[in-house]
């Protein structure tokens, strides 16, 4: 998920009662004790695992995809812990958005080469998904003098969508683009020495994508990142976020050597190397509920059939 966009408010359908109380009560959580909050994530995310049938099976089928070395019962644990870990970070929001600034900053820890963040230099940030990846721009923008820019794409509910812009742009004064507005105000802002926050590692289809692996799985991944860093003149240095007992951990790591080169595909494939290594240290917690495999070369069947 990208930070929110600082235009007008924007035109979308009115939000209903239901939206309106679930706001409220994240609002409520976020005065709680963390370690009340994380209890509420388990049963929710236990009551999820029981109930998301659809979402269960992409899980499963994602793990065992990336994972075939892992038996029937491993496989169904991991995914059990991946339902709670999801819904603990689902209601995490409530103090990354809400709490007052002492509280966010103690609970949230930037790790890592934080020098790789100091000065102007164009930079691009590869934040995967993982549950943590909301956590990850709190971290930054609470932490870091440095302002940030990342992408933003509203959501359809107007209270949804409001409660979360302002959450996401609490701290730092980001600067932000929606999606429609294309690349060019990226990499001005790149240019002028704002790192992006960018999360390029979902499959949405074949447009400015390629078919690269991803744990030995021709997959359908956007070439954004090697793209929009040639384009910005930028290096790329990856945040990966995990989710820990007392907060989250925001790791910042080294720029990559020699990243981009001439290859945007060849580009995506490493992006795709270093994001297995990153998945394997805490692979519960990568986001396995999307359909990270839909899109298929020509005449391959679904993954997903029936889902």
């Amino acid at each position: 998920m990208s930070p929110p966009s600082d235009h007008s408010e924007p035109t979308l359908p009115a939000g209903n009662l239901a939206n309106r109380l679930g706001v409220a009560f994240m609002r409520v959580l976020a005065a709680l004790p963390l370690s009340w909050v994380r209890a509420l994530g388990w049963l929710l995310g236990q009551s999820l695992h029981a109930v998301a049938l659809r979402r269960r099976r992409i899980a499963r089928i994602n793990w065992a995809l990336c994972f075939p070395e892992s038996t029937q019962a491993e496989r169904d644990r991991a995914v059990r812990r991946h339902f709670v870990y999801f819904a603990q970070a689902w209601l995490d929001r409530s103090w990354l958005w809400e709490a007052p600034l002492a509280t966010v900053r103690q609970r949230l820890t930037l790790t890592g080469d934080l020098q790789a963040l100091a000065g102007n230099e164009p930079t691009v940030l590869f934040a995967p998904h993982f549950v943590g990846m909301d956590a990850g721009w709190t971290g930054l923008t609470a932490h870091l003098e440095r302002r940030f820019c990342g992408l933003y794409a509203e959501q359809l509910n107007a209270d949804v969508d409001r409660w979360m812009a302002q959450g996401r742009q609490r701290f730092g004064q980001p600067h932000v683009v929606g999606k429609r507005q294309g690349i060019k105000p990226l990499v001005a802002a790149m240019r002028q020495g704002l790192p992006l926050y960018l999360l390029p590692d979902m499959d949405h289809g074949m447009r400015d994508a390629a078919f690269v692996p991803f744990f030995g799985v021709q997959t359908a991944t956007l070439m954004s990142l090697p793209r929009l860093a040639r384009l910005g003149r930028a290096r790329v240095v990856p945040v990966v976020s995990r989710l820990t007992r007392d907060g989250y951990e925001v790791r910042v790591m080294a720029p990559w050597v020699d990243y981009p080169s001439d290859d945007a595909e060849a580009d995506t494939a490493a992006m795709n190397r270093y994001l297995e290594g990153y998945i394997r240290e805490a692979p519960e917690q990568y986001y396995w509920v999307h359909k990270r495999f839909k899109t298929r070369p020509e005449n391959e069947p679904s993954f997903y059939a029936g889902l």
